[in-house]
């Protein structure tokens, strides 16, 4: 199975990087996505791809937290990072106008240019959205038949939203808040009605860790081996068997990210 969201550049993994990325791949994890959220983020996820072959990938871009410190340069930096071979995908950009960690006009305006980089380019988009829909999905419209995939990841938002991008043809990604029984009893039902072939499957490490794990982890940083307590979720949510959901999962990202 993969994992399509993990930022494995995050400092909580500095001690042990290595040992989480052979723990991931004891447990049944045949690939992940790199996220980067950031130019200087989206070259650290490249290096730590290129040093896990044929097993990690990553994505290219900013963040709507990090759009106040965007500059033309930084546009140039990921155009520059998206030629590696590494790189699958421009994203993480999106809106989060729940934080508003950054000034709405200019997270638009990033979120756009990206958007229109990842057309320039041919490749998908990897996509954030958070209390932010409907302005999100205005900009997103006019670009989606330039793009050859865009992925929502890990999707909170309400049926609506779920609908709008199943409409517009989104890869939908799925993470552990599927596991919270005090935040996660929407996307509990709204999983059992995404398409086979629109579903995909992360743990935005190391954030968001299942809750309902038993025995429940001495540390809280949720980790890629925990991917296939989501499929298991998964799979009961929707009553099939959870070899399908791993099969589909795969199948999905490969086709919307072009690896194998």
């Amino acid at each position: 199975m993969i994992d399509i969201g993990v930022n494995l550049t995050s400092t909580r993994f500095d001690q042990d990087r290595d040992i989480v990325v052979a723990d991931a791949k004891q447990a049944g994890v045949t690939g992940m996505i790199l996220t980067g959220t950031s130019v200087e983020e989206s070259q650290a996820a490249a290096a730590l791809a290129r040093s896990y072959p044929g097993f990690a990938y990553a994505t290219a871009g900013v963040h709507p937290h990090d759009a106040k410190s965007v500059e033309a340069t930084d546009l140039s930096a990921i155009q520059q990072l998206a030629q590696r071979p590494e790189v699958v995908a421009i994203g993480e950009c999106g809106l989060d106008f729940n934080r508003d960690f950054s000034p709405r006009p200019q997270q638009e305006a990033v979120f756009e240019a990206q958007l229109a980089l990842a057309a320039e380019l041919s490749m998908p988009v990897f996509m954030h959205c958070r209390d932010a829909h409907d302005r999100w999905f205005a900009i997103l419209r006019p670009w989606l038949d330039k793009l050859p995939a865009a992925v929502l990841h890990c999707f909170t938002g309400d049926d609506r939203s779920l609908r709008d991008c199943l409409d517009a043809g989104l890869y939908i990604g799925v993470t552990g808040w599927l596991c919270d029984e005090r935040r996660g009893q929407q996307l509990q039902q709204q999983v059992s009605w995404l398409p086979d072939d629109r579903l995909m499957i992360e743990t935005d490490a190391p954030y968001l860790q299942p809750r309902d794990i038993r025995p429940r982890p001495k540390r809280s940083r949720n980790e890629p081996k925990y991917l296939p307590h989501i499929a298991q979720t998964v799979a009961r949510l929707r009553q099939q068997p959870v070899e399908h959901i791993i099969d589909c999962t795969i199948k999905n990202t490969q086709r919307c990210f072009s690896i194998q």
